[in-house]
């Protein structure tokens, strides 16, 4: 009896490994949302899909990774909630959204702090600029990686966009941004708040004189039909922080964020490249086209540019940080 006994339990048990074995191989996927707010053409949009491909591939059968692109989810209002509330997992906004969680990502809007793309790979590349990742996980969020969408761009509806006076008594659309407004206030000039969807008609009907763009949203949106000169300003970036929960993110089996990490980085090197040879095609396309004239700047024009600029520097030092801002300088050096 105590045989047949002993003999049941061995059987019960290895039909307990073969089940949860069983039930382990055939486990669904876990489903990971990646929401985004622009077309899957654009480098974001592109990112996302790459991300989506890699992680598939260095996570198979363990991830499932949903793109949402064009709003589909949530839009720019609602995403970040969205996030917070675990309804998403992947979002990409830019970075000028991120001022209510930390004051220290208005760096990346301080004007003329970078001299080109460049310096700016070298600053997020940094231990300064790494750290920025991090300084909004007390409240719930992660960074992960910068996808670029370029440098901005100054145009206007006048002949000659050279020097810091040339813009005084216009007015510019901006987007939402503390920094941004008092970019333009202390060149004298009157930036005004505009969705992005009114900036063509506004510019076409002169409701604003000028705007400030990576060469791509030129292009994409036109802008160049609607204004007489384009200054190679280079003057902000106008990139996007992929970012997820960190509650999610930090609970993670480390072999799933680990295959995650790589996916991100492989994502993060093809987005940026993309958006690379996108600005640099719609820059020609926009010479091309002969409607805008682009007008290059002078080291000493520049330097006017940059020294009109370090009150704003010197009003939003405090909350970015001094130790950062010089970081920021230090990247127009390459090593």
């Amino acid at each position: 009896m105590k045989f047949a006994t002993t003999r049941l339990a061995a059987a019960v048990g290895v039909s307990l490994t073969l089940g949860l074995a069983s039930l382990t191989a055939h486990a669904a996927p876990m489903i990971i949302k990646f929401s985004h707010v622009v077309a899957e053409a654009t480098p974001k949009g592109q990112g996302a899909l790459k991300f989506k491909e890699l992680a598939e591939a260095a996570l198979p059968g363990q991830v499932e990774v949903q793109v949402f692109s064009n709003s589909q989810l949530f839009g720019d209002g609602k995403e970040m909630e969205a996030v917070l509330l675990g309804d998403v997992q992947f979002i990409a906004p830019s970075l000028a959204k991120f001022d209510r969680y930390t004051k220290k990502v208005q760096i990346f809007d301080l004007p003329f702090l970078f001299d080109d793309m460049a310096a700016l790979d070298r600053f997020q590349a940094s231990p300064a600029g790494q750290s920025l990742l991090d300084s909004m996980k007390s409240k719930g969020i992660q960074g992960l990686a910068y996808w670029h969408n370029g440098l901005k761009q100054m145009s206007t509806n006048q002949d000659k966009l050279t020097r810091p006076e040339d813009v005084k008594g216009l007015k510019f659309r901006i987007q939402s941004s503390d920094v941004l407004e008092a970019q333009f206030r202390q060149l004298g000039a009157n930036p005004q708040k505009l969705a992005f969807a009114e900036v063509y008609q506004a510019l076409q009907t002169g409701v604003v004189d000028g705007a400030e763009n990576p060469w791509s949203n030129i292009y994409s949106q036109k802008f160049h039909e609607v204004q007489k000169t384009i200054a190679v300003t280079n003057h902000g970036a106008l990139d996007y922080m992929v970012v997820t929960n960190s509650a999610w993110w930090d609970g993670l089996p480390d072999d799933i964020r680990d295959g995650l990490q790589k996916a991100m980085a492989g994502a993060t090197e093809h987005a940026n490249k993309l958006a690379a040879e996108i600005n640099d095609r719609d820059r020609k396309r926009i010479a091309e086209a002969g409607k805008a004239k682009i007008q290059t700047l002078t080291k000493e024009d520049i330097a006017a540019w940059r020294t009109a600029m370090h009150p704003v520097w010197e009003k939003f030092q405090d909350g970015i940080g001094k130790d950062l801002i010089d970081a920021a300088v230090a990247s127009n050096q390459p090593s």
